[in-house]
């Protein structure tokens, strides 16, 4: 966790999914695409994973 933030990787475990998954999610506007970090990574607060969380319920 980087300052309150998660990355990808941390999501997807959190979400039970793969990081293709996320992104293919905020490519079809699914899911709100990331802000990025200073080296173009892409970083979620826990509000955008409690989104995505119930997002997932829903899908899956």
């Amino acid at each position: 966790m980087l300052d309150g933030r998660l990355s990808i990787t941390e999501v997807a475990k959190r979400l039970g999914v793969t990081t293709k998954t996320i992104t293919r999610w905020e490519k079809a506007g699914k899911v709100r695409r990331a802000k990025r970090d200073w080296r173009g990574w892409r970083v979620y607060s826990t509000e955008e994973v409690e989104l995505m969380k119930s997002f997932v319920e829903t899908v899956y």
